[in-house]
């Protein structure tokens, strides 16, 4: 059997694979446990995307949604009604979806300090500190041995200058960083880690409404933490899955030293080609 690749792990973690290639493939972990590794990173990253994503299973339908859609007790209609009930069916389960969609994000926002309902900041910054942190082969786009040349891209892309805090004295080293994309454009991810390996990253937003301006905020994002701030139109959010009061040290640091030295205020080097 040859080396798996990344499909055949999480086929194997969905529980597609049929059975003897299960077994080969249980058979190449035993003896490649740099294999049995990577799935395990897959598994933990599976994991915790169920918990970020999880539903509320208590939130009950409405029932003028449940009776939208309970079909008709008479007898058939005619093609023609019977066409106008079924977009009609389509119509109400649609807005059922979006209204339990609306509650399972609501619901969600109340692990924000004061009962307020989060923003969506923290939760797009947890989704992408889940998707990336655990990539060990390539977590980001541009290394730290090229900082001057990130972040020249990242502030040509996001169009506003951009520059990672230090968060050195707090045992934590820039790895690098990469572009993503946010609801409202461009968004930047720096990722640093310490000595044990432990990962944390700093979401960058530009463009974000803010509900309160003032101030920290704090969101449990399923296994993930995240304290999230904003300044000078710009949402920063630090995500890692460590305790709140640990997180909280490190969103301090960084929170004052982008206030101290704003991006804005310098001048970016000359872009990556």
């Amino acid at each position: 059997m040859t080396e798996p690749n990344a499909d055949s792990l999480q086929a194997y973690l969905d529980g597609e694979l049929p059975p003897r290639e299960a077994a080969e493939l249980e058979a190449w972990l035993a003896r490649h446990p740099e294999t049995a590794e990577k799935l395990d990173q897959l598994r933990c990253q599976d994991d915790a995307l169920r918990q970020l994503w999880a539903l509320p299973k208590r939130e009950p339908v409405p029932s003028r949604l449940l009776a939208a859609a309970r079909p008709p007790a008479r007898r058939a209609p005619p093609p023609w009604l019977r066409q106008g009930i079924a977009a009609g069916l389509v119509f109400a389960l649609g807005l059922g979806g979006g209204w339990y969609g609306q509650q399972a994000y609501q619901a969600s926002g109340y692990a924000a300090e004061g009962g307020m309902i989060a923003d969506s900041l923290p939760r797009q910054a947890a989704m992408a500190h889940v998707v990336y942190s655990p990539d060990i082969q390539r977590p980001v786009e541009i290394g730290a041995d090229q900082e001057a040349q990130m972040i020249a891209w990242l502030s040509q892309r996001m169009r506003s200058p951009i520059k990672p805090p230090r968060l050195a004295q707090a045992g934590y080293e820039l790895i690098g960083g990469r572009l993503l994309p946010g609801e409202q454009g461009p968004v930047a991810q720096f990722m640093y880690h310490d000595p044990s390996g432990l990962r944390v990253t700093l979401y960058v937003a530009n463009g974000v409404s803010p509900r309160n301006e003032a101030g920290f905020h704090y969101a449990s994002q399923g296994p993930v933490n995240v304290y999230y701030w904003w300044s000078q139109g710009q949402g920063y959010a630090l995500s890692a899955g460590m305790p709140r009061e640990r997180l909280a040290g490190l969103a301090r640091l960084a929170q004052r030293q982008l206030a101290a030295h704003p991006a804005a205020a310098e001048t970016p080097p000359r872009p990556l080609m």
